[in-house]
């Protein structure tokens, strides 16, 4: 019979009360499961105290790590028009070997740096094999593209073949819309249906005052864009991209849809938008990813009005396309930066388990209770005050 193993720390975040201090966590050192944890109201002489912060695993709501081979190749600050002339520039720029080689060393890194679980967009079949050879848990959604109204059935059958492949690799995986710029109203309600078959469904959402003036005025830098490439434009409805979506997903399903919906991005989001998504999108999640939203556009969401409106927030690391780095604890460092009133256990809340509720693990993710493997986290470098700092890393502990 294994010997549970007992680590004492200096704060403990089990998401489960209150963050106590000191804390201690016993647990299975061969699978991970909790057998106990709390306050640590003695401490042996002897014991090994960690100096910093253990909390449950990390769930990265929103990444496409088959673009990792991009990191470092794109322009700041070009917007959503600029960073998609770059993609469409660069996507075939590294050889296949190169690019296996980079999505192994990132899901890696994230997997050592704490990630337990991943909702992952996929293109392609470039990041099946690492996903499903890693202990990292991903959901993987298959993100369509297609402007033209008559191309709907022939991306769709693609998509499904895709679906196969990764299920063959035994991945969680189904069909996705990726935004409303970038697909026919068909694609959008096709895609949608398919993938809320699974009962998931992401979507990048007013990522962008672009994206927003294309759909409500049929004007502006985006609309140019597509234009000039000869596509077809999604329909002008002088309101939200939001709205747009809604109403493409009210024409394959009765409101409200009950489904987990991931909402990406929302850096335009209004109270009028949050009153939208409580009524029809009863499973909503959002997504930041705000140090993308900074390298692409240099905004943010209005992170403190998405927190009045009780919609849960979860926190993703979008591609190395447009971030340094796959690492959640720079984003809740950003995050914290940007909006200082929100307190660690927050932001680790929506870190941990916000995500594992999006995926539906929370029985076993997202936070440090008996019977439950979330996996152990130690964050270095908490301030005085329990604060983040510029220091801060995160290392897996178990």
């Amino acid at each position: 019979m294994t010997c549970a193993k007992r680590l004492y720390c200096k704060y403990l975040y089990t998401l489960t009360g209150e963050p106590v201090s000191p804390g201690f966590v016993d647990y299975d050192p061969e699978d991970g499961t909790v057998l106990d944890a709390g306050f640590a109201d003695s401490i042996p002489s002897d014991a090994e105290v960690l100096d910093g912060a253990v909390v449950p695993g990390f769930v990265n709501t929103h990444c496409h790590v088959e673009l990792s081979y991009m990191k470092g190749l794109f322009k700041r600050g070009t917007g959503m028009a600029g960073f998609i002339d770059q993609i469409n520039a660069l996507r075939d720029v590294a050889p296949l070997e190169e690019r296996l080689l980079d999505i192994s060393r990132e899901m890696d890194l994230m997997w050592h740096s704490g990630v337990s679980a991943m909702a992952d967009i996929s293109n392609c079949d470039d990041s099946f094999a690492a996903k499903a050879a890693s202990p990292m848990y991903t959901r993987t959604f298959l993100e369509v593209f297609g402007t033209e109204p008559g191309d709907c059935g022939a991306v769709m059958d693609s998509v499904r073949a895709l679906q196969k492949k990764a299920r063959d690799c035994g991945l969680d995986a189904a069909p996705t819309p990726h935004a409303c710029y970038t697909m026919s109203p068909q694609l959008v309600e096709a895609a949608s249906a398919a993938g809320l078959e699974s009962g998931y469904l992401s979507f990048h959402s007013e990522e962008t005052p672009e994206e927003e003036e294309m759909i409500g005025k049929g004007s502006g830098r985006l609309w140019d864009n597509r234009k000039a490439a000869g596509m077809s434009t999604p329909p002008v409805t002088g309101g939200t991209s939001l709205e747009y979506f809604v109403d493409r997903l009210a024409a394959v399903r009765p409101l409200p849809v009950k489904e987990h919906v991931l909402l990406v991005h929302e850096v335009c989001m209004t109270e009028a938008g949050t009153e939208l998504v409580k009524k029809a999108l009863p499973g909503a999640f959002i997504a930041l990813c705000p140090r993308s939203n900074i390298y692409i556009h240099d905004a943010l969401p209005p992170v403190e009005m998405l927190r009045r409106s009780d919609l849960p927030l979860t926190v993703g690391t979008d591609s190395l396309s447009s971030n340094e780095s796959l690492d959640i604890v720079s984003e809740l460092f950003c995050l914290q930066e940007n909006f200082p009133d929100i307190p660690l256990a927050e932001l680790l809340e929506w870190a941990c388990l916000n995500g594992a509720r999006f995926l539906g693990k929370e029985e076993v993710l997202g936070s440090i209770g008996k019977g439950k493997k979330p996996g152990l986290v130690l964050i270095d470098h908490i301030s005085a005050d329990g604060r983040l700092t510029s220091s801060s890393a995160s290392y897996r502990i178990i």
